[in-house]
């Protein structure tokens, strides 16, 4: 268990992830919270990295740090978010190692499992077939990060723990129109069909895609529980274990804003992974659950894009 005076290092405090770790660490009184902006200090430097944990040497880390996208970003810069997550997870989980971090949570994506895995996926499906070709550069990252904290409690007797959470959104999220995931893509794209009076609305796909979606209070939830509660090699899913087409998603969205227009689909761009389930029952098992359901969370992220201007921007 982490004493509640113990020095955490959220990497990524600014980014959805590490914002809401930040605010389930402050809910639970942790009183010793470490954070760097990217100006201060860049995780793809291994000099500063290894400079930063000589001087702060914390005792715990969460490692929400990513340069992450939607299908259009990963598909235009495959070198780029391979180097920069590679890079950056190394420098960060090396570091950790040297200066006798006690425990570190890695954050990984559901996108590591294989295109066509078991549904639901449970986590022994990593690496028994191929992934999915839209963000396979992003995937064999997380996967490298992952297994360097295995394999560093398998040679060293590290403590380092990764999890896997489905699709999120949530506060802080990325509301850039080409850029951001389908959630937040969608809230931005209905709001300004509705504020610019649009009869329709085209997306993406046909709607037929099976997604999961988990709100990002629940995860840092998870991944707090996780840190005082599991050790283990092998990763844990986070995830609700419901599935919903992007079609009832794209319908969710529209009601929660308010847009009565008619939802078109361009079938002639990419629907991604056909079905993306994460099996949650190992996490359930040792004692967590989610709690905030889609409509609830769709409500209070688009409460969120309102009242978050530049989110909206970027």
């Amino acid at each position: 268990m982490m004493q509640k005076d113990a020095k955490i290092y959220v990497a990524g405090h600014r980014g959805m992830v590490g914002s809401a770790i930040i605010r389930e660490l402050e809910k639970q009184e942790y009183t010793n919270i470490i954070t760097r902006t990217h100006k201060e200090l860049d995780l793809c430097r291994q000099a500063e990295v290894e400079a930063f944990f000589e001087e702060e040497k914390p005792d715990y880390v969460f490692l929400a740090a990513a340069k992450v996208g939607g299908i259009v970003a990963n598909q235009s810069a495959l070198a780029d978010f391979m180097y920069d997550n590679m890079i950056l997870e190394m420098n960060v989980i090396h570091s950790a190692w040297q200066n006798g971090c006690k425990k570190l949570l890695f954050l990984g994506s559901s996108c590591i499992y294989p295109r066509m895995a078991p549904q639901p996926m449970p986590e022994s499906c990593l690496l028994t077939s191929e992934l999915e070709k839209t963000n396979e550069a992003y995937a064999l990252a997380k996967i490298s990060g992952l297994k360097y904290c295995e394999y560093l409690n398998k040679q060293y007797g590290t403590d380092y723990i990764s999890a896997m959470p489905t699709n999120l959104y949530g506060p802080n999220d990325n509301y850039h129109p080409t850029h951001s995931h389908v959630l937040p893509a969608l809230i931005r794209r209905f709001h300004e069909a509705k504020e610019a009076g649009l009869k329709e609305v085209t997306c993406w796909g046909t709607g037929s895609v099976l997604r999961e979606f988990l709100y990002v209070d629940d995860l840092a939830e998870a991944c707090v529980f996780l840190m005082n509660h599991y050790s283990g090699n092998e990763t844990v899913n986070v995830g609700t274990g419901k599935e919903i087409t992007i079609k009832e998603l794209a319908e969710l969205v529209a009601k929660e804003i308010g847009f009565d227009g008619e939802i078109k689909w361009d079938t002639t761009k990419p629907d991604g992974t056909p079905r993306k389930l994460l099996d949650v029952s190992k996490l359930e098992r040792l004692g967590w659950k989610y709690h905030t359901e889609l409509e609830e969370g769709i409500r209070l992220s688009y409460e969120d894009f309102l009242h978050n201007p530049m989110r909206a921007e970027r």
